[in-house]
């Protein structure tokens, strides 16, 4: 491969700069997607259009010198094949047609077949590693079993959540099958990206710092792990690294750490150097610069990646990205100028 420093740095390995990569790396911010999702019709369609799929994916690749590229999907895709019909509205966000709301409607969930019911991605996947030709490595990722719970439960985005909370207060059982049934099929969607071509794969559990501590340990947690160890079982994934993102679980980083995940994404409400006090070498961390940072100035984005670089210190196993999405508003000259900075800091 022609720069490996990700996947380098996943194994927490000596690299020559810090690697940075961005989470919505292919979004709204970018006149080339915003031309291709008017072509696509929909934000459904284009995440179901292989070809429209690797377009954008491809794009923040060809534009800026980041050193990895993640497949431009959505992490409502398994609830979709599991028959709750997804839209994406402009404005809204996510609505469910058919969202769950009785435990009859749980129980008559079953696991999705990746290669069938989601043989798009799969397709996707397959069309991105080609066209990449060994520039950078292929992240794959879903939802984690809490944070797709939320959505199916809820039927669309909310604040707080409460019909999932409800519904794990009211009757942990019918939650706990819920949350198994989803953590399966994460876990074998997870399993068919990388066989598909997937060098490493990530699980963002949204909606995880929601949750007061003991409900995160079991309604959240517990599931993260179970993931992580079926997929160490399993022959197309067990060498492949898993970096899991708790938003807003800070209080949960050692529990998190040994679920036997390669790396940690951290969110901008915690220092890197204190994140890896506490977990040590035991995995590697990703993030953690505020997104509004890019809407500053140039020399206040180089001051911040220096800041966040210093942060961590002179130790393998950083991998540079934002704390959370890049959002639609950003100048896409002000990433260029991110990314830069770090390459250019790190190196020295």
């Amino acid at each position: 491969m022609t720069n490996d420093r990700f996947l380098r740095a996943l194994k927490r390995e000596p690299v020559d700069c810090t690697p940075v990569w961005i989470m919505r790396q292919a979004g709204r911010y970018l006149p080339e997607y915003r031309a291709t999702r008017a072509r696509a019709g929909s934000f459904v369609n284009l995440c179901k259009t292989p070809e429209l799929a690797c377009e954008v994916t491809l794009q923040p690749i060809t534009r800026y010198p980041l050193d990895a590229a993640i497949l431009f999907s959505d992490i409502l895709t398994i609830p979709d094949a599991m028959g709750l019909g997804l839209s994406v509205e402009e404005g809204i966000g996510p609505r469910f047609a058919r969202p769950l709301r009785t435990r009859a409607d749980i129980e008559s969930l079953s696991v999705p077949d990746p290669e069938t019911d989601l043989r798009y991605v799969m397709e996707a996947v397959r069309l991105i590693r080609r066209e990449l030709h060994e520039r950078v490595p292929l992240i794959g990722f879903a939802g984690s079993p809490w944070t797709l719970a939320c959505y199916m439960i809820e039927g669309q985005g909310s604040d707080n959540f409460a019909r999932a909370k409800a519904l794990a207060w009211d009757d942990a059982a019918t939650m706990h099958r819920l949350l198994d049934v989803v953590a399966r099929s994460v876990a074998g969607y997870l399993a068919a990206q990388a066989a598909a071509g997937a060098q490493a794969l990530m699980i963002f559990d949204t909606w995880g710092g929601l949750l007061a501590p003991e409900m995160f340990d079991e309604f959240s947690l517990r599931y993260l792990a179970q993931i992580v160890q079926s997929l160490k079982l399993d022959n197309a994934a067990k060498d492949v690294p898993v970096i899991v993102f708790s938003k807003g679980a800070n209080s949960h980083l050692e529990q998190l750490a040994d679920t036997g995940c390669a790396a940690l994404g951290l969110d901008w409400t915690i220092g890197l150097g204190n994140a890896r006090m506490r977990v040590g070498d035991s995995v590697a961390l990703q993030g953690n610069l505020d997104p509004a940072v890019l809407k500053a100035s140039p020399a206040a984005i180089r001051h911040e990646v220096e800041r966040a670089l210093h942060s961590f210190g002179p130790h393998p196993g950083h991998v540079f990205n934002l704390g959370h999405g890049i959002t639609p508003d950003v100048d896409p000259e002000r990433l260029a100028v991110l990314i830069d900075a770090v390459h250019e800091l790190s190196a020295k």
